[in-house]
């Protein structure tokens, strides 16, 4: 598909007219969204004006680990309609290769931060300078997402990589393995223990905290994962994590946070995907409530490395970046 050269109005009469008569055909079914657990309110809200747009489509929303969401499609054949994670990396490597999507759009960004409540253990104290430290006493309690299901739980465990290399500790990028660590399926599980005070510190999304009212603690920008200039610095950190066949493994190195969104190639509801899509890559409309709830967007959007870029709907394309308007 290339947009800067549309063919011939001749060539294209009568699928005109039949996009004609599907453009008014209100959308109407379920619509089934497997997405990360980090975008939960955003998308809360982003439902609800949809839902009053197209009061004939009723959003099911599944929130996991991101990892979750790609093996539900690719091990349990699951379908949905939308699959929204929160590092574009799963869509590209778990669903893109074996035909489960044909392409990826990378809409928002994020950044690391250590969350945690005024009723903290040395909640006083910690700060960008000594978080390190806090968490390695013995009377502190902190916890992360698992790795294996939730891009968030292996961002932590490279924070702690890339800590242990900035500050020269050695032993920090170990320090998951022992103290009061308490690992959750994904990343916003830990809230209720930060706010119930079962839990001191939690490695969090700064969108995840902000939008719990949580206090954070600020990383470096060569350890929190936000910025797309310091790839290098943070490609220095990688885990493996578990992969589809037992025994196997993959690893992912570090690299700034992106968010990635596709439907899937067999997803029943395609019609109102797409309007969906329309609705959360429009800067005046989901990019905005993204940014309202703390989660930095890329404006305009771009497709992944991966993606082909014939198979995208064509209403989406005016969004994104290197289409012709």
């Amino acid at each position: 598909m290339d947009p800067a050269s549309p063919p011939r109005a001749a060539s294209v009469l009568v699928p005109l007219l039949i996009a004609t008569t599907t453009v008014f055909a209100e959308p109407s079914g379920d619509l089934v969204i497997f997405h990360a657990g980090s975008l939960s309110i955003p998308l809360e809200m982003i439902e609800q004006q949809f839902e009053e747009m197209y009061p004939r489509v009723d959003v099911l929303r599944e929130a996991s680990g991101s990892v979750v969401c790609a093996r539900k499609i690719s091990e349990l054949g699951r379908q949905c309609d939308v699959i929204a994670v929160a590092d574009f990396r799963v869509i590209d490597t778990m669903l893109i290769p074996e035909g489960h999507c044909d392409w990826n759009i990378v809409f928002a960004g994020n950044r690391m931060v250590l969350a945690y409540t005024e009723g903290s253990s040395c909640s006083g104290e910690i700060g960008t300078s000594n978080w390190f430290e806090v968490i390695s006493r013995p009377d502190v309690s902190w916890g992360h997402a698992e790795p294996d299901a939730d891009p968030c739980g292996y961002r932590a465990l490279m924070v702690l990589q890339l800590a242990e290399s900035l500050h020269g500790i050695p032993g920090l990028g170990q320090a998951h393995l022992e103290g009061n660590v308490v690992v959750r399926p994904k990343s916003v599980e830990l809230i209720a223990l930060l706010q119930t005070g079962h839990l001191d510190y939690a490695f969090e999304y700064l969108s995840v905290a902000v939008q719990h009212g949580l206090l954070h603690v600020p990383f470096e920008p060569e350890l929190d994962l936000r910025d797309p200039s310091l790839d290098s610095v943070y490609a220095q950190a990688s885990i493996r994590i578990a992969a589809g066949s037992p025994g196997e493994t993959l690893e992912i190195t570090g690299m700034s946070i992106s968010y990635g969104v596709s439907i899937p190639s067999d997803a029943p509801n395609r019609e109102a995907a797409v309007l969906f899509l329309e609705s959360l890559l429009d800067p005046d409309e989901g990019l905005r409530v993204l940014a309202e709830q703390g989660q930095p967007v890329f404006e305009p959007p771009f497709l992944s490395p991966v993606s082909s870029t014939s198979s995208v709907p064509w209403s989406l394309t005016p969004l994104l970046e290197g289409f012709a308007p």
